[in-house]
C-alpha cells in the first residue's frame, strides 16, 4: 500500500533538505542589483562564507554548480600543457581530472579504489619521485560523495612539506563543507572548492573557489585567464556586478545569507559535532544489520567515513530495490549507488546511498533508518535485528 503521503524526505548526499527558513528567505520579489540591502550584504556574506571555510584569504562566488567550480579553481592556476597529479577515491576525482584534461592538462591519477582514502604514503612516495616539480598541483577530494571516503588533507599537505614539492593543495570540499571538519589554513589548503546545495542547505546554483596568496601568485604568473572564470575580478570589485561577472544570484544570496546565520548561530564547532554524532548512528545501524546478510558499510574503517555520506553495500538487486521500497511507500528518497558500478553490476543495484549533511537532526536521521529496517523486512532482505535500537543507543548517549 501507498504510505507516502505528507512531506517527503529526500536523504540524498546533495541537494540537501532546505530549512524552511532559508526557502522564505528566498520566496521574495527580485531585488534591485544595483544599489540597497543586496549590494550591502556581500561584506558580510563573504566574510561568514570564509568562516566556514576556516581561511582568513580570498573567496570567490560562480553562478554554476561543482563541476564549474571544479573548472573555475583549475582555469585560474593550471594551463595546456601543465601536469597535476590527482588522487583518486571514488567518482569525484575522476570526474575532477576529467575537466582538466579538457583544458589540455596532462594528468597522473594515483589509483585509490573506492574503498579508502588517498594512501598518503603513495602520495609522498610520487611527489618524491618528481624530482623536477612537473606537478602544478594536487588535486584531493575531501570527501568522495560516490563512494563516502574522506582522506586525510593535513597529512597530504604533510607529504608535500616533508618532499619540499611546490605544487598547490587544490582540495574538492563539495560534499564536506559545513559537515565534516576542515580547515582550510591550518592544513595548509592552497585552493578549495564547495558549492551551496549540500552543507550549506542552499539550492543548487552556486559555487565557491577559496584561495590562498601562493595559489594568487600562481594565478599573476598565467599566460591567460578566462575573463569569466577569473578569480581576481570576482574577489574585490570595483563594481557589485563584477563580484559575478555580470547579474547576480540574487535569491541564492538571500538563502546562503539565512544559511549562514543558521549555521553560525548553531556555532560551526556544534554543527560538526551534530554530524559526527548522526553519523556514528547511521553506522550503528548499519553495522547491527550487517551482522547478518548481505548488508555492508563501503568503508570499512571508521576514522576513513565522511560524516556527511554513508556509501552502502547490499548486493544486486536490493539496493535498487530498496531505494524504490522506501520512496514509493514510504515518502523516503535514498542515494543511488553513484560511481559504484561494477562489470557484474553495471547499474549499481547493489549501493545505495544516506545522505546526512546540513538541515538534518536526530528524529529525521532515526526515521530514516526505521524506514530502511522497515523496507529490509518487507521485501524479505536478510539483516541482523536491532539497527534502529544501536542508533537511538548512540543518540542517546551523544558522546562520540
Amino acid at each position: 500500500m501507498d504510505l507516502n503521503q505528507g512531506r517527503t524526505y529526500l536523504a540524498i548526499p546533495g541537494p540537501s533538505v532546505m530549512p524552511d527558513a532559508v526557502l522564505r528567505a528566498m520566496h521574495r520579489a527580485s531585488p534591485n542589483i544595483y544599489e540597497g540591502e543586496l549590494i550591502g550584504m556581500m561584506p558580510d556574506i563573504l566574510r561568514d562564507l570564509k568562516r566556514v571555510a576556516r581561511t582568513q584569504h580570498e573567496a570567490a562566488i560562480y553562478i554554476g554548480n561543482g563541476h564549474a567550480v571544479w573548472e573555475a579553481s583549475l582555469a585560474n592556476v593550471v594551463e595546456e600543457g601543465d601536469k597535476v597529479l590527482v588522487l583518486a577515491s571514488g567518482w569525484f576525482g575522476h570526474g575532477w581530472s576529467d575537466m582538466a584534461r579538457a583544458l589540455g592538462v596532462e594528468c597522473e591519477v594515483l589509483e585509490f579504489g573506492r574503498r579508502q582514502p588517498a594512501d598518503v604514503a603513495r602520495v609522498a612516495e610520487a611527489l618524491a619521485a618528481d624530482k623536477s616539480h612537473s606537478f602544478k598541483a594536487v588535486l584531493a577530494v575531501h570527501v568522495d560523495t560516490s563512494s563516502s571516503a574522506k582522506s586525510d588533507i593535513a597529512a597530504i599537505r604533510a607529504a608535500l612539506d616533508s618532499t619540499g614539492h611546490s605544487a598547490l593543495l587544490m582540495v574538492d570540499c563539495i560534499a564536506s563543507l559545513g559537515c565534516d571538519r576542515f580547515e582550510m589554513d591550518d592544513w595548509g589548503v592552497d585552493v578549495m572548492v564547495a558549492a551551496c546545495q549540500k552543507g550549506l542547505m542552499v539550492p543548487a546554483g552556486v559555487g565557491f573557489v577559496f584561495y590562498n596568496d601562493k595559489a594568487d601568485r600562481v594565478r599573476g604568473e598565467m599566460r591567460r585567464v578566462s575573463k569569466y572564470w577569473d578569480w581576481r575580478p570576482r574577489t574585490n570589485p570595483e563594481i557589485f556586478a563584477l563580484h559575478f561577472c555580470g547579474t547576480a544570484p540574487t535569491h541564492h544570496l538571500y538563502g546562503l545569507r539565512t544559511a549562514l546565520d543558521m549555521i553560525h548561530e548553531e556555532g560551526l564547532e556544534n554543527v560538526w559535532k551534530r554530524h559526527k554524532i548522526l553519523a556514528h548512528a547511521i553506522w550503528a545501524a548499519s553495522e547491527t544489520w550487517a551482522m547478518q546478510g548481505p548488508f555492508e558499510l563501503n568503508i570499512t574503517e571508521p576514522t576513513h567515513r565522511s560524516h556527511a555520506v554513508t556509501s552502502l553495500r547490499i548486493g544486486v538487486p536490493h539496493g535498487t530495490s530498496l531505494r524504490r521500497w522506501t520512496q514509493e511507500t514510504a515518502g523516503l528518497t535514498l542515494g543511488i549507488g553513484l560511481g559504484m558500478a561494477t562489470e557484474e553490476d553495471p547499474q549499481s543495484d547493489g549501493f545505495f546511498r544516506f545522505g546526512h549533511m546540513g538541515h538534518v537532526n536526530a528524529q529525521m536521521i532515526l526515521g530514516m533508518l526505521a524506514t530502511v529496517q522497515t523496507g529490509l523486512v518487507a521485501l524479505g532482505i536478510p539483516h541482523g535485528v536491532g539497527g534502529v535500537d544501536a542508533a537511538a543507543a548512540v543518540i542517546a548517549g551523544s558522546d562520540v
